[in-house]
């Protein structure tokens, strides 16, 4: 997807992007490979099948990325639950314009060492919560539901956004690149600046 396709898709689907007030924008398009990874016309979990897309106005970017939340003993099941305690079901960040974000470091849960991710740092978030027999229901609050590095063999996700680790790191992976455009746009601010990030759905399209 080009700039200007991304830009019209946008558009399309209701939402917008200010450059002049956010000029780093991350953009998430859940279900990207809607009819070409895993079952068609489903959002599958455990795959990198969705996109993320670093967007301004001199540096434009698309990477392999995951917005499902994955089982880790079975990458496609969900964890379903109830309530909002201990027995509460899987996250999924539900679409729409999070200005959340901040860099700042991500604790694995599986006990690795911290490292520079996008985190969520600012107001609540809003999301839907796998409901037994399929009765999913609305939840809202401070998920730690960062944007960070998966794995190759699972998506390391049990809500967060991540990325293939292929595109993470590297001159031009989407940590680096995020990061050189906050220091640009932000200099000494970078660490303590809101990115905006938009997710939305793809259509049900030949991709």
């Amino acid at each position: 997807m080009s700039k200007e396709e991304l830009l019209s898709f946008i558009r399309e689907s209701g939402s917008s992007i200010d450059t002049q007030t956010h000029p780093l924008w991350i953009i998430g398009i859940r279900g990207y490979y809607l009819n070409t990874m895993g079952e068609a016309g489903k959002d599958d979990r455990g795959i990198y099948d969705d996109a993320l897309f670093i967007y301004s106005e001199p540096v434009f970017r698309s990477f392999n990325a995951n917005t499902n939340p994955a089982n880790y003993a079975n990458a496609s099941f969900r964890r379903e639950g109830s309530g909002f305690g201990g027995n509460k079901g899987f996250a999924t960040l539900n679409t729409g314009l999070w200005i959340v974000y901040k860099f700042d470091n991500h604790v694995p849960q599986s006990g690795g060492e911290p490292y520079l991710a996008l985190c969520q740092r600012g107001r609540p978030v809003k999301v839907t919560r796998d409901g037994y027999n399929g009765n999913d229901y609305p939840d809202e609050g401070q998920f730690g539901i960062n944007i960070h590095r998966g794995g190759y063999t699972k998506v390391s996700s049990v809500g967060c956004q991540t990325i293939h680790p292929d595109q993470w790191d590297g001159s031009s992976g989407f940590i680096t690149v995020a990061k050189t455009l906050a220091v640009d746009f932000f200099e000494d601010q970078w660490r303590h600046t809101y990115i905006p990030y938009l997710l939305i759905d793809m259509p049900n399209t030949n991709r």
